[in-house]
């Protein structure tokens, strides 16, 4: 749930500078770890994240966090590759939060 469902304040940027324990997520850390073992790549770091998760949060959690980053992934190497811009709509709704995360500075090549 986000927090905008649930009431709940969360740091993201403190996700950014690595300090996902402060930021208020929920099993941030150990989340967190399975994205950037996958991002990386390393298979011994992946295995041993998904171990934590299942031993933690459950199978169906496990199977949840590989999915959206999966997901997430795939949403954006569809969207760069083909051109699609930002949505008006979605671009004036987000621009604290990307400008929080730096993420303007992504599409300076």
């Amino acid at each position: 749930m986000s927090g905008n469902h649930t009431g709940t304040e969360y740091d993201l940027s403190l996700i950014m500078d690595g300090n996902v324990q402060e930021s208020g997520l929920p099993y941030g850390k150990i989340l967190n770890e399975f994205v950037e073992a996958i991002m990386d790549r390393d298979k011994a770091r992946i295995a041993a994240a998904r171990t934590t998760i299942l031993e933690t949060l459950g199978e169906a959690a496990m199977v949840d966090a590989a999915a959206t980053i999966a997901a997430f992934n795939a949403y954006t190497r569809m969207a760069d590759a083909t051109g699609i811009p930002l949505e008006t709509p979605k671009a004036e709704a987000t621009v604290e939060l990307r400008q929080e995360l730096g993420l303007e500075s992504l599409n300076k090549g």
